[in-house]
């Protein structure tokens, strides 16, 4: 396992999914965690489960003031910032385009595409200052092929991805470690929200094709490592086969 012993890693959505596994995941591996999420009580929640290397920080990721004072309390308290996860997201609305609600795609455009922008540029300059750090964007296949009702979410999805090389293009000098992983379908409420729809074939998949959410948080702790250095500026698929045998996730 990736020892982070003495790093201080930043998640976003961290109150249940992928967040939260990553939360328990990276705190295993020796790092301080940062839980952000709009959902306060959760986050603290789950802190008090991990222990005294967590900390929850109620946060909006749409709202650039908010990740910024993030940041920078975590900067005070730690003086550090290794490690930043832009793992916060929403799917809903799962509407066609002509019935949607400009404020609803909207909010998921704000979420999903400014939530990474905001915790990039909050992150980038510390982590620039320091010499390095990692930032990792949790993507989905949807970044990359068009699904029924879910024209906001794949559109922001292929934003963030762009922003992702952006990112690693703009940073690599600097010491910055970018990356995107594409975790494939995620046994979380947001795959409950999609069965309940009953849009488009990813609604048809039983619920053991998708991964436990500890997988992907597997993976984000190994890109966190410099065995993951070969692949800086891309984004990983958990569907492939290679790297979850690399990982030891199984078939």
């Amino acid at each position: 396992m990736t020892d982070l012993t003495g790093k201080t890693v930043m998640i976003t959505g961290a109150s249940r999914g992928i967040g939260a596994a990553a939360a328990r995941t990276f705190a295993d591996a020796g790092a301080t965690v940062v839980l952000l999420a709009r959902s306060d009580e959760e986050i603290a929640t789950l802190a008090g489960e991990i222990g005294p290397s967590a900390v929850a920080i109620p946060c909006d990721v749409s709202r650039y003031w908010e990740v910024e004072a993030a940041v920078n309390k975590v900067v005070e308290t730690f003086g550090r910032l290794d490690v930043l996860i832009n793992n916060a997201g929403i799917l809903k609305p799962i509407v066609s385009l002509a019935e949607a609600d400009p404020d609803e795609w909207g909010h998921v455009i704000d979420v999903n595409i400014k939530g990474v922008f905001n915790g990039m540029r909050a992150a980038m300059p510390v982590m620039m200052a320091a010499g390095g750090g990692t930032i990792l964007t949790v993507s989905s296949g949807a970044a990359h092929n068009a699904l029924e009702g879910w024209s906001a979410y794949c559109a922001s999805k292929a934003g963030a991805a762009m922003l992702t090389k952006s990112a690693h293009l703009e940073g690599v000098e600097h010491g910055l470690r970018v990356m995107g992983l594409s975790p494939g379908t995620v046994a979380t409420q947001m795959q409950r929200d999609i069965k309940a729809s009953g849009v488009n074939a990813v609604s048809t998949l039983d619920w053991e094709a998708h991964v436990p959410a500890e997988w992907p948080a597997m993976a984000l702790l190994w890109m966190c490592d410099a065995a993951s250095d070969a692949h800086l500026g891309e984004e990983l698929s958990l569907r492939d086969e290679a790297l979850r045998a690399r990982l030891g996730l199984g078939a």
